[in-house]
């Protein structure tokens, strides 16, 4: 399906830039005044500012795109009940826990989906003021020099990023997974942010990323990134991910293939029974 036009003749790509930017502005300003904390479950929490930033996020979308299904981490679907493409995707903060313990490592993300895979995604660190950009076919860019995965070819010489799971089992699991490779790896980040996570990866910042399970709102910016930054992006079982996918993997290819190899058998690479 081709892209729809916006009402003001702006392209999808500066739209999400454009409203990324704006949500960042609200994100630094509420920056250690968060009222209402609800908890959507353990370790899972959600603020009033989410909320408020989803809504002026989706409030720019609707006003552009009137008609596209929208999909929004805090309020669900709105527009088409059964979200057929294209839909805009997004996470108004991602790394909630980060931002109500006021730990700043934080960011936006918004993506647009056409025929179920990303063609543009947006993802917005506000307190750094970078901004990571990916448009389906011309590259991963952030604050307009293009990016590119790292090169390290090993588990042994790189560096990795995780997130614990708000499943028990998973981050159970991802913990084990880790206790098993130690020391056989440079060193270990625990993110705070899985949108962020890829984005590393993407830029090269660190060498691969992994999380046991992760939501659409989560990954939309950040597969089309690490495949635009000539990455690799599968699920815990080495099949080519997708925006529900059964976990995720993101790194160069040779790296990627070291990490399979290196994690064969363990718990963590087990299909989810669901």
């Amino acid at each position: 399906m081709a892209n729809p036009k916006s009402k003001s003749g702006k392209t999808a790509m500066q739209i999400a830039r454009e409203t990324a930017l704006m949500a960042g502005e609200i994100l630094q300003d509420r920056f250690g005044r968060v009222g209402e904390i609800s908890q959507k479950g353990r370790g899972n929490i959600a603020t009033d500012v989410d909320r408020y930033v989803e809504e002026k996020v989706l409030s720019v979308l609707r006003e552009e795109y009137p008609g596209v299904s929208m999909l929004g981490e805090e309020t669900g679907s709105t527009g088409r009940d059964d979200l057929e493409d294209p839909v805009w995707v997004v996470d108004p903060l991602d790394g909630t826990r980060n931002y109500a313990s006021e730990i700043p490592f934080y960011s936006v993300v918004i993506g647009f989906v056409v025929d179920g895979k990303p063609v543009v995604g947006v993802n917005y660190d506000p307190v750094r003021k970078d901004l990571y950009e990916a448009e389906l076919g011309k590259g991963a860019f952030l604050n307009g020099e293009r990016i590119n995965v790292s090169k390290k070819t090993t588990v042994k010489e790189s560096v990795l990023g995780m997130d614990l799971s708000y499943s028990n089992e998973g981050a159970r699991k991802g913990l084990g997974l880790v206790s098993e490779v130690w020391p056989n790896m440079q060193t270990l980040r625990i993110m705070g942010s899985s949108a962020l996570g890829m984005s590393y990866v993407a830029s090269g910042r660190i060498d691969l990323y992994f999380n046991y399970q992760l939501s659409p709102w989560d990954q939309v910016a950040g597969l089309l990134l690490i495949d635009e930054a000539g990455g690799l992006a599968t699920d815990r079982n080495g099949e080519t991910a997708g925006l529900y996918s059964d976990g995720i993997i993101v790194s160069n290819r040779h790296l990627h293939a070291d990490f399979l190899e290196v994690t064969r058998g363990m718990r963590w690479r087990e299909k989810s029974p669901f």
